[in-house]
């Protein structure tokens, strides 16, 4: 049987929202505490209040800390998760929601993301936030996490360059590909790390799956919002069909353009652009157009709410004078999450029934570090993942001798 969680961001999604419906939906917080502290970050506290938002029984994740300058660099932070000998799932998923910020942090400064500074997630409270949702996930026996639409507020907020956008650029770039849902509320409704939590953690995107339900609970932001209930809801049960072609799947469109005047290079562009602009994929397939012309079929999977800035994107780079659209529906294969070291640099993992994947951007960065080929690095990381899945069956859903 496969326990799933899935959290459904109607008014948003920060770190304490996540942690807080995890205790709110039975994880003991005395468990939680007693992974959190092997991390070797000392001053915190961490408690759960009862709280009513808009008249829902929810809980506040409350963190207290000591400190409040200290910046900390992705390797850093890092580093002091694998020093805590956490628990295999607590410790892959903190690591990857950590990676999924460097990464994104990193692009919107240039920089490479071991050397991204982290402030306001680089605090011990963001780094309880992340690892005790993980820890929290852990205690409840979750196996795999999916998320609904997440909503985003409007306005202004402060970071520590300044007024930024609401939704700030970090949460914007980790949501790219998810479905995402405009509320006109004058919050930060969700925050990076929230978003990464959801990025890294989650396998599949769209409404509640087919589940026995077993518990549920709400995770309360700070404020009270008007009109509107300020928590995430999780939702936890186990699966009552695994990935099948029967029911519901993830509904999506596919946009479509015929172009018989581009360049290869401007075709290359254009899947780039396309997945830049947040389509869960982008392909072309060669035709052969009127009066016997060949042409391409230029295609991208779409999530609804982000159909018409795609399509946009799409007739700009193309020139195309129009753009076709069909609805489609994706089961998403189930797969987990990890990380390997190749000569002592992470590389993340995904891993499916059947198959291992390298992440290419860690590997490529791996090579450049050390001079390896990328194909050799690639090697290396598989034999990793295949040498820890061996010596512990138990972390995998799945079987993995099992043919795919």
């Amino acid at each position: 049987m496969t326990t799933a969680a899935w959290f459904h961001g109607f008014s948003g999604i920060a770190g304490d929202m996540a942690l807080g419906a995890c205790l709110d939906a039975g994880a003991d917080i005395d468990e939680v505490r007693g992974m959190l502290e092997r991390l070797p970050v000392p001053g915190w506290s961490l408690e759960a209040e009862d709280v009513l938002r808009s008249g829902i029984a929810a809980t506040h994740a409350v963190v207290r800390v000591g400190e409040s300058s200290v910046v900390r660099t992705a390797e850093h932070i890092a580093a002091l998760i694998e020093e805590a000998r956490l628990p295999e799932r607590v410790r892959a998923r903190s690591l990857a929601t950590f990676h999924r910020l460097a990464e994104v942090e990193g692009r919107l400064h240039r920089r490479p993301p071991s050397q991204v500074h982290f402030h306001e997630v680089g605090g011990v409270d963001a780094i309880i936030d992340v690892v005790g949702t993980c820890a929290a996930l852990e205690v409840l026996g979750i196996d795999e996490i999916h998320a609904g639409p997440v909503a985003t507020g409007v306005g202004m907020t402060r970071s520590a360059h300044g007024m930024i956008p609401v939704p700030a650029p970090a949460v914007v770039e980790l949501l790219r590909g998810a479905p995402v849902a405009h509320v006109d509320v004058p919050h930060e409704l969700t925050t990076p790390t929230g978003a990464a939590l959801l990025s890294a953690l989650a396998t599949g995107w769209g409404p509640l799956p087919a589940m026995d339900i077993t518990a549920s609970g709400y995770g309360a932001g700070t404020r009270d919002l008007d009109a509107r209930v300020n928590a995430v809801q999780l939702v936890i049960g186990t699966l009552t069909e695994r990935v099948s072609l029967v029911g519901d799947g993830q509904p999506l469109l596919e946009l479509m353009v015929n172009v018989d005047d581009a360049t290869g290079e401007t075709l290359a562009h254009t899947i780039a652009a396309l997945l830049d602009a947040g389509a869960a994929d982008a392909w072309i397939v060669p035709i052969v157009m009127k009066k016997g012309r060949p042409g391409h079929l230029v295609c991208a999977l779409v999530d609804t709410a982000s159909a018409s800035r795609i399509a946009e994107v799409l007739t700009s780079e193309t020139g195309s004078f129009g753009v076709r659209a069909r609805s489609v529906d994706r089961w998403p294969a189930a797969r987990s999450f990890d990380s390997v070291a190749v000569d002592g640099h992470p590389i993340r993992i995904k891993v499916s029934p059947g198959r291992t994947k390298v992440e290419h951007d860690d590997a490529a960065d791996v090579a450049r570090r050390t001079g390896r080929p990328l194909r050799e690095v690639v090697s290396l990381a598989e034999e990793a993942a295949r040498r820890r899945h061996r010596d512990h069956p138990s972390d995998l859903d799945f079987d993995p001798d099992e043919p795919a």
